[in-house]
């Protein structure tokens, strides 16, 4: 199981849910970053359990503790470790599902690809739980971004469920949601949002949803063609994240029903600048950056733990039965998930900045 990712900029995480910690590894900042930690647990705060509409129940203060790497409030330059106790974990919850498996869930195929020497309780490594030290490198990544090249990162809910709210693609400078306040600018789509998710949670079912992030100041010119584009990496983190179906840039799939004509990018000079009159290609041509706002969005699948009955099988009996999940679950993971996102664009443009002169 490889757990590991990066170029320049490397982390590893480690960990279950139900374990006593969860934490990650980064190698490859660079030194004399001052760091603010108040600044990094708002940052995982926004990610807790039990914050947001329809998220569940389990608390956890993920707090963090910097083990390594962080000297009198600066980077060192050498691996930044860090670890969160789990501290309120129900693994009975979780008996019997090697054998019953949950549908949607990554239950079955752990068991054919570790031979049930995983450890199943609360989805083990395989759990959103995971997800958290995910994040508090993210937020390291967006503090060293701002540091050295003024680098912004931004994040906002463009639909739940059937739910939807206007994309940044033609803003330069996007309104940015209120800080504690559901993720999304516009005050009434927010509470339609809000109350999409209520409604499923009392049908005891989820519902999913897609959010979109921005970098703005992000240089023109760095990256690479192929196989190493800011892009793919972008998408290579995110797809590492449990319930993420769906990776898109700029216009997204729109582009497949617009003409040429329509769809490209046209340089100008604007107040002396080379500017794109539009952002389609979301801050990339040939994977490397144009120097418009980052724009990517990502779509996450409905939480499949549901209170509802389903349909699964035994495998020791080999019959088919009926499974009704318990525990405590989210409605909707997507709210906890946008600052997840945003850690993740971060990173992948830290990676691609620390290696601007290869």
């Amino acid at each position: 199981m490889g757990s590991t990712w990066g170029n320049r900029i490397k982390i590893s995480v480690f960990g279950e849910s139900h374990g006593p910690a969860i934490g990650v590894v980064i190698d490859g900042l660079p030194s004399g970053v001052t760091i603010d930690e108040a600044g990094i647990i708002k940052e995982m705060q926004r990610r807790a359990p039990g914050t947001q509409a329809g998220s569940t129940p389990r608390k956890e203060a993920d707090l963090p503790t910097v083990l390594s790497g962080i000297y009198k409030g600066k980077t060192t330059g050498t691996p930044l470790a860090m670890e969160i106790l789990n501290t309120n974990t129900h693994s009975s919850d979780y008996d019997g599902f090697t054998v019953t498996p949950r549908p949607g869930h990554a239950d079955y195929t752990a068991r054919l690809r570790y031979k049930m020497c995983n450890d199943p309780r609360g989805g083990g490594h395989f759990s959103g739980r995971l997800t958290a030290p995910v994040l508090f490198a993210g937020a390291i990544a967006k503090q060293v971004l701002k540091a050295k090249c003024g680098v912004e990162v931004y994040g906002h809910i463009i639909r739940i469920g059937k739910v939807d709210a206007p994309s940044w693609e033609d803003e330069e400078m996007p309104v940015i949601p209120t800080a504690g306040a559901f993720p999304q600018e516009n005050a009434s789509v927010a509470a339609r949002m809000t109350a999409e998710i209520e409604a499923a949670k009392l049908e005891n079912d989820s519902v999913g949803g897609i959010v979109e992030v921005m970098a703005t100041g992000f240089p023109g010119g760095i990256g690479s063609p192929m196989w190493d584009t800011v892009e793919s990496s972008f998408a290579q983190l995110m797809f590492g994240v449990p319930a993420v179906k769906g990776v898109s840039f700029g216009s997204g799939f729109l582009v497949a029903s617009r003409r040429g004509s329509q769809n490209n990018d046209h340089l100008q000079f604007k107040d002396g600048k080379l500017r794109m009159t539009t952002n389609h290609g979301g801050g990339f041509e040939g994977g490397i950056s144009n120097g418009m706002p980052i724009l990517a969005q990502v779509a996450f699948k409905p939480t499949p733990s549901i209170g509802r009955e389903q349909d699964t099988v035994d495998l020791d009996a080999k019959e088919n039965v009926k499974i009704e999940i318990k525990g405590r679950h989210d409605a909707c993971i997507v709210p906890r998930a946008l600052p997840v996102a945003e850690g993740c664009l971060a990173l992948a443009l830290l990676d691609a900045y620390m290696g601007k002169g290869e």
